[in-house]
């Protein structure tokens, strides 16, 4: 659909406009209360909740929506159990307390999940001390969901995990999300709140005043020439490990320091059950860890310093696949050959403002509002609290607003979704899924759907509706758009969901409007991508030795 761009229009775009594309920017407003540059978790939560309290507010994305950190996030919503050992107690409990409100506010989307940990001899905290953590822990979420176990009877409740060295172990809870459907549903709540969102939009550098006050900016259509200048009394840069590129906010250098955490996916049958496991790499005493997602198993993360080009998706080195692979042998006595059974990779760069001189892991996680001369800068930051940001980022932006109402902390993350009956057809599992991912718009989605498209796509939860809703109303223009971010089969499925691509062309392609040449050019930009990015780096690894990356 491509509805009316004018500020409370609700528009979402999809790409059977995209023969007429220009028009997105030519019936744009030129007046706004507030730009978000951004289309990540920051950027669609200061979206969403600037557009409930009413104002003008547009969301611009050089990319698509989520393209960054978070769809390639550790898809973890946590307390952050290192926080601890690092003594940063405040972050902990911010942490803590993210992590329940969001499980309370969107079920289905954010999920519990428990995790074991085994603990190791000369390796981690000691088991006493751990147990301490993890009361405070379960103390400031006021839900009791941890356990210690003497080394015998935690080998009876994971018979599977090596016990060589085994001093004991905990379970504890944490949750998991789907990163990059809970950042598109916050930008579907903005949209139908009155907000504008649009990706493929490159936004040039802000033009100034005499006086050094944000006057306007000049945006770009991503593949035509079309070009609008536009103001806003104040513009939000939410564009992660890519800030310092002619948007911020502050005039002394920035402290952000990038940092590359890569992943790998795994078949669903490596772990037992729908429980996670959390464990200390034996190469550096790095905290790594596996856990069921999306019908597999992901297991990270590695933490290094990122050289490369911010503005490129990053890639899986040989020797981060190899560290991650060697720490998952480690803690299984006798592992498959997991090596030959990776379904995929991916890499991302996270954000995070810090000095550099602690190593990696020991940055603090702490987000960094900056607010000068109408621009107010996001940097840092984790998923768990994007709500602490939102407000935070916000409360800055109000100063530049004279007075315009903006609601802030204490408010709602997400919409509620309207209790309905549920649809005929659907497990109530499968309907609560829906509803955490799509929110009010789960209902539309079931009744718009062919009941035979209400079946899983083979070894996956996401069903074939989830792909013609998202290829007709969440602003899809590539094909990756729609099998990486919109739903994560092209994640989850070997070679990227290949040996789907006839029922995706003929189930979406009344949707996308595209002929056959832009299917074939399509399919051929999506093999490559997913080849650079996400194929498994088999031969690689086996020739690279294994050390700490």
């Amino acid at each position: 659909m491509l509805g009316h761009l004018e500020p409370g229009s609700g528009a979402i775009l999809g790409a059977g406009a995209g023969n007429r594309r220009h028009q997105r920017l030519e019936g744009l407003s030129p007046h706004w209360d507030i730009l978000v540059i951004g289309g990540g978790i920051n950027g669609a939560g200061v979206f969403r909740q600037a557009a409930r309290s009413g104002l003008k507010v547009l969301l611009l994305d050089r990319s698509d929506f989520a393209w960054g950190a978070s769809s390639r996030s550790s898809k973890l919503i946590h307390g952050g159990l290192r926080y601890l050992r690092q003594g940063q107690i405040r972050l902990l409990v911010q942490s803590v307390r993210a992590r329940e409100t969001l499980l309370a506010q969107a079920p289905g989307l954010v999920l519990p999940m428990q995790v074991l940990m085994p603990l190791y001899r000369g390796l981690g905290p000691k088991p006493w001390h751990l147990a301490g953590g993890l009361a405070l822990y379960d103390l400031i979420a006021m839900k009791r969901r941890s356990r210690s176990f003497a080394p015998a009877r935690f080998h009876q409740v994971a018979p599977w995990i090596n016990t060589t060295n085994l001093i004991g172990g905990v379970t504890y809870g944490d949750a998991r999300v789907d990163d990059a459907r809970l950042v598109l549903r916050l930008i579907a709540e903005g949209v139908a709140h009155g907000g504008v969102a649009l990706n493929y939009v490159t936004v040039g550098p802000i033009a100034r005043d005499r006086s050094e006050k944000a006057r306007a900016v000049v945006v770009i259509d991503g593949q035509s020439t079309t070009q609008r200048t536009l103001s806003a009394r104040v513009v939000v840069n939410a564009t992660g490990s890519d800030t310092d590129r002619g948007h911020r906010a502050g005039q002394r250098p920035g402290r952000l320091r990038p940092l590359k955490g890569s992943h790998l996916i795994l078949p669903s049958n490596v772990l037992p059950g729908d429980i996670g496991l959390s464990f200390f790499h034996p190469a550096d005493g790095r905290p790594v860890f596996a856990f069921p997602w999306e019908g597999v198993v992901l297991a990270g993360t590695t933490d290094i310093d990122y050289e490369g080009d911010l503005s490129r998706e990053p890639t899986v080195a040989a020797a981060e696949m190899a560290y991650l692979i060697e720490g998952l042998s480690s803690i299984l006595p006798r592992p498959p050959s997991l090596e030959p059974r990776c379904r995929a990779v991916f890499a991302g760069v996270r954000p995070v403002w810090g000095g550099g001189a602690a190593a990696p892991s020991a940055e603090p996680r702490w987000h960094h509002i900056e607010a000068h001369n109408q621009v107010v800068t996001i940097v840092g930051g984790k998923l768990t609290t994007f709500g602490h940001v939102v407000h935070e980022a916000l409360a800055a932006a109000r100063v530049f607003l004279a007075g315009a109402p903006v609601r802030g902390t204490g408010q709602r993350l997400l919409d509620p979704v309207p209790l309905t009956t549920m649809p005929r057809g659907l497990s109530p599992v499968r309907w609560q899924r829906l509803c955490g991912r799509y929110g009010r718009m789960a209902g539309t989605l079931v009744a718009t759907a062919d009941p035979a498209h209400l079946e899983p796509v083979d070894g996956t939860p996401t069903l074939w509706a989830e792909l013609a809703h998202a290829a007709a109303n969440e602003w899809v223009w590539h094909l990756d758009d729609l099998l990486l971010r919109r739903v994560r089969i092209g994640l989850t499925l070997a070679d990227g969901a290949m040996a789907f691509m006839p029922r995706i062309r003929a189930l979406c392609g009344s949707c996308l409007g595209w002929d056959d040449a832009r299917w074939e050019a399509e399919i051929r930009r999506y093999q490559a991508k997913w080849q650079r990015l996400h194929a498994p780096l088999t031969s690689a690894v086996q020739a690279c030795p294994v050390t700490a990356p």
